[in-house]
């Protein structure tokens, strides 16, 4: 191998499967000049690579996740190192058996072949299981294996035939050097590389080697226990590696997967075993590999009987014996996502991190295509390394979450569940009267935030059935309460009141920040002072990066209010394109946010300042400064939830003394404390507003979202050429609202949609749109003024008919759904009569017939 250069246009740290693919993406892109360093030997470095049980199952409840491991599959065949070999996720209880029901949902959804099976079906391919113990399984023919050292061996022997890549083995990173915030070289025990571009692709080593630069990954090695038994006499019959079907034994948490005469068994259910990355011994250290632990085996005896009861012939065979056992260590994250993308803290210096084999070669091209055009071809979204707040990246904050996501893996998660460490971080300065009402706390990137409250309880005498929607069946019902409804029903009628704290906020300031927001941001930036902006931000294909308020504070400042959830991401983007003249500081920890929206709103804020707050002397969309008492608030006329009102904004000192004012206030008028549950559903989903991370991504464009704008600014901004050459193209998908017309499930039982369910023709007959992508509820909730439950979807134009008849497969039924919507017209309020103070109609507007 390459003696080490002195200069490389891009340097890649790691030789597994990221590494080499990544390496090879970049040569297909035009990168010339790679060099790759790993302190391993080639082709098997050492890292979780090499010990892998490397299997793939492709249904995923994350489209994220279910598209880059489906780009994964596709390269793993063109290598021709793909088996396939089908696969078994077997049930021993009912609850299992309703997962997996929802697993064929999601299969529908990204349209993966799949089937519920019976114990006696699962036999017939795995004639050594015991039926008895199972009640069932969910069937995909689709899982495989790949050899993941093959492929990457390939890949990396591609980029080197095109002279493109320079591979040195054997080396290890003994520093970074960073100069201004930006990498500029790698220090090794050959010598020091120089780069502007350095990608840290080493798995578990990886948090270690982002220190070195002054830069996190948060990511912890976490020990994943797998043994290998054999010979076994029922596999050494079939000829090759892998005859017979993988198992994944759910309910306990274990694999079974033949190779070769041996039966290898891997277990997620012994106690969380995690690791420093700096407490990895050496490559001379390591008796098998670096990532190879000593084997606990009183960890992995439950799961061993476990194992034993479900193939008692096969693994009890007394002349099979444990010929392999490890403590093998992968990658764990906060979040369960990989984490990639430039580190925030140092340019240049990229994360492709936390990537298991069935993603790695998708993950990899996805971030080459960052690398070289700005952005990826598939959404990372969820996966991007900006996503985390400083807390999120701390080891302490990394081990506790991980330790609960490590028994998670093979889990029941339920699509709102709730972490139950690391909690009680970030509180808002009115938490304690918010615990005094009975709050329901749900987590948002730290900050603890009121989903619905207690004390409106009584509130559901005052609404029918047909209201509130009670969600009879558990699995909808968890995480969820009939309350929250009735709050969203009383701000209808009076007002609410809803913390937004959990808002991150930025400013941009200096001479040349109108420049700067100008050229970032869609809408109109050139505003006089006191204008509210709503405005997408597009990537330069006209993919959505987010979409945000920004409020114009003066002729050179200007204060941007995101999700928190992805408040650090948009920081960010707009840091990361800042001109000189213009500076972005983060004040999310400095103010706090209080929503006041409802038909009693103005007399409630009236009630309590000597301002102007009338709706001709408050516009829409303006903001200003107004007093109450001695509080000086800045207060922004505008709605998420399609009522009159205000967000209102303070100091975050000075947040439980507005919350208090605000509440008492308002209570004659028979306000009420809403959640987020109004917020961000109920609210939002009879409007129809579009929400970042769920209808609006980067593979979404403003003419498919409904959201396109009859005429561009004549400024420049990022995406407008992608724009113009949209605007003469037919939009290949629509997204659209539709209702549930019948909720009753077969048993009798109301049942309500969740998101993520996929759009069937009434027959249900699969629908595809112009993607060549499968239409799947992108959100779910009630819409209580409306009386009905809504769902938004991207549909193809031919069926973004309103009133077409469709169906949603939800747990393995189907259900009538009918298109109320195919553009932003709300369903609720379609004049924004309410959001202007125009006299709202007596009686509660209803569609469909309700």
């Amino acid at each position: 191998m390459a003696a080490l250069p002195a200069k490389a246009q891009v340097v890649v740290i790691g030789a597994g499967i990221v590494g080499n693919s990544l390496c090879y993406h970049l040569a297909e892109l035009g990168w010339t000049d790679i060099v790759q360093l790993d302190k391993g030997p080639l082709p098997n470095p050492g890292g979780s690579t090499g010990h892998a049980s490397n299997f793939i199952f492709p249904v995923d409840h994350s489209r994220e996740m279910f598209d880059i491991t489906a780009d994964s599959v596709r390269q793993y065949q063109e290598l021709g190192v793909f088996t396939q070999s089908g696969g078994y996720e077997v049930a021993r209880t009912e609850e299992r058996m309703e997962e997996l029901r929802r697993r064929m949902t999601s299969a529908k959804a990204w349209g993966v072949e799949a089937s519920l099976v019976t114990p006696e079906e699962v036999v017939e391919k795995v004639p050594f299981l015991d039926p008895s113990v199972i009640v069932g399984g969910f069937w995909t023919p689709s899982v495989g294996v790949v050899d993941s050292l093959r492929a990457g061996t390939i890949m990396r022997e591609r980029a080197q035939e095109k002279g493109a890549l320079t591979v040195v083995p054997t080396v290890e990173v003994t520093g970074m050097t960073v100069v201004d915030g930006a990498i500029k070289a790698v220090e090794t025990t050959q010598g020091t590389i120089e780069a502007d571009t350095v990608v840290i692709c080493c798995g578990v080593w990886s948090p270690k080697l982002a220190r070195m630069a002054g830069a996190h990954i948060p990511l912890t090695p976490a020990v994943h226990q797998m043994i290998s038994v054999g010979p076994c006499e029922a596999l050494a019959e079939r000829p090759g590696e892998i005859s017979f079907p993988i198992v994944r034994d759910m309910d306990t948490f274990c694999y079974e997967r033949q190779v070769g005469s041996d039966m290898e068994v891997g277990s997620y259910a012994h106690r969380p075993i995690l690791w420093d990355p700096e407490d990895i011994p050496s490559i001379e250290q390591a008796k098998l590999s670096p990532t190879e632990m000593p084997f606990t085996q009183d960890d992995f005896d439950p799961q061993l009987e476990q194992a034993l009861e479900l193939m008692p012939e096969l693994l009890g065979d007394e002349r099979a014996e444990i010929r392999y056992a490890i403590n093998g260590l992968l990658s764990l994250t906060p979040d369960g996502f990989p984490i990639l993308g430039e580190t925030p803290e140092v340019k240049g210096l990229w994360s492709a991190a936390a990537i298991w084999i069935k993603e790695g070669p998708g993950t990899a091209k996805a971030v080459a295509e960052w690398m070289t055009h700005g952005n990826p071809g598939i959404d990372l979204g969820h996966s991007d390394i900006a996503r985390f707040y400083p807390f999120q990246r701390t080891r302490a904050f990394v081990k506790e979450r991980t330790s609960e996501a490590f028994n998670k893996t093979y889990g029941i998660v339920h699509p709102s569940e709730q972490w139950t460490v690391a909690r009680n971080l970030r509180l808002a300065p009115m938490h304690d009267a918010q615990k005094a009402l009975g709050a329901v706390f749900y987590e948002a990137a730290g900050w603890e935030r009121p989903h619905w409250y207690a004390s409106n309880e009584s509130l559901l005498a005052a609404y029918d059935e047909d209201q509130l929607m009670p969600r009879a069946a558990e699995w909808d019902s968890r995480w969820w309460s009939p309350i929250i409804n009735a709050e969203h029903l009383r701000m209808r009628e009076t007002a609410a009141m809803i913390d937004l704290t959990a808002f991150a906020i930025f400013d941009v300031v200096g001479p040349k920040a109108l420049d700067a927001v100008q050229h970032i941001i869609v809408a109109q930036a050139d505003v006089r002072v006191g204008r509210v902006i709503y405005t997408p931000v597009l990537d330069e294909r006209g993919g959505f990066r987010s979409d945000l308020t920004v409020m114009r504070l003066g002729h050179d400042h200007f204060r941007v209010v995101t999700g928190g959830a992805h408040g650090m991401a948009d920081k960010k983007w707009f840091a990361d394109r800042m001109p000189e003249g213009a500076t972005v500081v983060d004040l999310t920890s400095s103010w706090t946010t209080i929503g006041l929206w409802g038909p009693k709103a103005k007399e409630i804020l009236s009630s309590i300042t000597r301002d102007d707050v009338s709706k001709e002397a408050f516009g829409f969309g303006t903001c200003r400064e107004i007093e109450i008492g001695d509080l000086m608030v800045l207060a922004s006329r505008i709605s998420y939830v399609g009522e009159f009102g205000w967000e209102l904004y303070v100091p975050i000192e000075l947040g439980a003394a507005l919350w208090d004012r605000v509440y008492e206030a308002g209570r004659p008028h028979g306000l009420v404390p809403a959640g987020i549950g109004v917020y961000a559903t109920t609210g939002r989903i009879e409007k129809g507003y579009r929400a970042y991370g769920f209808e609006l991504d980067t593979e979404r464009t403003l003419t498919e979202t409904g959201m396109e704008r009859k005429k561009l600014k004549d400024a420049d901004f990022i995406g407008k050429e992608a724009l113009l050459a949209q605007a003469g193209e037919p939009p290949k998908t629509v997204l659209c609202s539709l209702t549930v017309d019948d909720h009753t499930s077969s048993t009798g039982v109301k049942r309500y949609m969740l998101g993520g369910e996929p759009i069937l023709k009434r027959d249900g007959t699969p629908i595809v749109d112009g993607h060549g992508h499968r239409p799947y509820v992108t959100t779910a909730g009630s819409a209580p003024s409306l009386r009905k439950h809504v769902l938004m979807a991207f549909l193809p134009p031919e069926e973004a008919v309103v009133g077409n008849e469709l169906a949603v497969s939800y747990m393995e039924e189907l259900y009538p759904v009918t298109v109320a919507a195919n553009d932003a017209t709300p369903l609720f309020d379609p004049e924004n009569a309410r959001i202007r103070g125009v006299e709202a109609p007596a009686e509660p507007v209803t569609v469909g017939g309700a």
